[in-house]
């Protein structure tokens, strides 16, 4: 902070130096730029696409069982989301986290995430250890079809 004197005056000026302000705006612009891309989370899966109504948003967190390409089991509230997990482990897990929210009016709704290139047996059996589980009902989450992309029929004419 700089102090002037005026001509005439016995106050001193203060003026705010803005070079320390401006460089620290800019380092944490650059530390943002670079940790951003980083920060994506999850398991990369290609999801089929249909149309379909999405959940209202007023529902819980969804736990949300993931089957990647080659058949491994992912869990969006499991201590590590983006680390493989067995069988037995997805079925312990959920039976825990439906148990404790038992005493709500409404089941915590859950949710398969399939590759669409993952074997069809696999999908099947996370639904099936999601119901062992306790799981009233499971959904499964789709992507909606890309504008451009041409129906089945169309692709075979063309």
């Amino acid at each position: 902070m700089a102090f002037y004197h005026q001509y005439g005056s016995r106050r001193p000026m203060s003026e705010i130096n803005m070079v320390p302000f401006i460089d620290v705006m800019l380092v944490l612009l650059v530390i943002f730029m670079i940790t951003t891309p980083l920060l994506t989370q999850g398991v990369k899966v290609e999801l089929p696409q249909t149309e379909a109504k999405a959940l209202p948003p007023d529902q819980k967190e969804p736990l949300i069982v993931t089957v990647d390409a080659s058949g491994n089991y992912f869990l969006n509230i499991s201590s590590k989301p983006n680390q493989a997990i067995t069988a037995r482990v997805l079925s312990n897990l959920v039976t825990s986290q439906l148990a404790a929210s038992k005493g709500a009016t409404e089941q915590r709704p859950v949710l398969v995430r399939g590759d669409k290139n993952t074997n069809y047996g696999k999908v099947i059996e996370a639904m099936a250890l999601l119901q062992q589980a306790g799981a009233k009902s499971v959904g499964l989450i789709t992507q909606l079809p890309s504008k451009n992309a041409m129906a089945p029929s169309e692709k075979q004419a063309s």
